[in-house]
């Protein structure tokens, strides 16, 4: 069964969000290829699409690489976060489902649970499953995918320190919830924006090669198994 282009790029892109592409380094559509057990016609319909979302650059006499952004493009990622996390969050109090409203309860419950016990290992990921679930409640596709795309670069740029107080943060993320079940779009963004601005200051810029850059931001996972996409 042919592999379809959008899952190779969803493999080639978590590889590049968790570094096993250095930036800067090439990617042949050969390599590619035999990496993920597919021709080169999904490879190079899937790098067309990362180079459009900002991943890749094509450079000349070199052809596809990863591209290597600047602080300033990384930071102006955080700053559109900054603006459209409670922009999502607004929409959602609007147009949310019963199912969304199931979902993110669930995970703030657990999130609480965990923050109390003080299982920090579990955190991280709940708090980006929230975050995907909540843009998902907003009703737009197009406001849904930039956000989605800006989780996948702010993953791949910066490291992000454990929350001071993980309670407290959990708790902010219990008072969305029900700001969007009341449908209060206003204490949604306002609670929202002040959870981002917050977080924001845990992220730390990553230099290339994976290390991690001291001074503060104001404002691996594995290869994917494409095998078990064929079935």
């Amino acid at each position: 069964m042919r592999i379809p282009a959008h899952a190779v790029c969803t493999a080639i892109r978590d590889d590049i969000v968790a570094g096993v592409y250095e930036r800067g380094g090439r990617l042949t559509e050969e390599l590619l290829a035999r990496r993920y057990g597919v021709s080169r016609v999904p490879v190079r319909e899937a790098l067309r699409t990362l180079e459009a979302e900002g991943f890749v650059v094509t450079r000349r006499h070199a052809g596809a690489c990863v591209a290597e952004p600047t602080e300033q493009e990384a930071a102006d990622l955080l700053e559109m976060r900054m603006l459209l996390e409670p922009l999502g969050a607004a929409r959602a109090a609007q147009r949310r489902t019963e199912a969304h409203l199931k979902v993110l309860r669930g995970l703030v419950r657990l999130g609480q649970e965990r923050a109390r016990r003080g299982h920090s290992e579990d955190l991280r990921s709940l708090g980006g499953w929230f975050h995907e679930t909540l843009a998902q409640a907003c009703g737009s596709p197009a406001l849904t995918s930039t956000l989605a795309q800006l989780r996948h670069k702010i993953t791949w740029m910066y490291a992000v320190d454990a929350p001071v107080d993980p309670v407290e943060s959990w708790a902010e993320h219990g008072g969305i919830v029900d700001a969007v079940a009341r449908g209060d779009g206003e204490r949604a963004r306002a609670i929202t924006a002040l959870h981002t601005e917050r977080s924001t200051a845990a992220h730390r810029l990553r230099f290339p090669g994976g290390t991690d850059r001291a001074d503060r931001v104001r404002t691996s996972q594995h290869p994917v198994n494409m095998s078990a996409l064929r079935h």
